[in-house]
């Protein structure tokens, strides 16, 4: 789990981002280049213009570290208001659009697998699962007496 959230891994993170306000070209270039935060210098990777009218308006973005809160406080940092936030992409796994808040999904094993080598933990596939009794499972404590 460290692995995955921590900043210094540099996973990626897309998501989908309503803005509230007017976004201009500059204001795109700044997102992109970087802007100066409390903690530190940030910056999207990519900024894609997902559409929308008036004044709601969607882009997709793309991170590579994910400190706390960090893409509202970069649009923020520009004057205008995230009204909607989507993650939509984790690393290499895509989100299903119908994955609600509080909500998850397991991972087959070769995603699961994609994402133990992005941190570098190798775990090995297990092909014949050792079976265990019930009075052996290493969960379960043993009586004493």
């Amino acid at each position: 789990a460290h692995g995955l959230m921590h900043p210094s891994y540099t996973i990626e993170r897309s998501y989908a981002v309503r803005i509230l306000g007017q976004v201009d070209e500059d204001m795109l270039k700044r997102l992109h280049d970087g802007v100066q935060l409390d903690d530190g210098m940030a910056r999207f990777k990519h900024i894609l213009n997902a559409g929308g009218r008036g004044a709601n308006h969607w882009y997709h973005v793309m991170l590579s570290e994910g400190r706390k809160h960090e893409v509202r406080r970069l649009w923020e940092s520009q004057g205008v208001t995230v009204s909607r936030l989507i993650r939509i992409r984790f690393g290499p796994i895509l989100l299903p659009q119908s994955l609600r808040s509080g909500h998850h999904v397991e991972l087959d094993k070769k995603a699961l697998q994609t994402l133990l080598q992005l941190v570098n933990l190798n775990v090995p596939r297990q092909t014949n699962p050792v079976r265990r009794s019930s009075n052996q499972s290493p969960f379960k404590r043993r009586k004493k007496g």
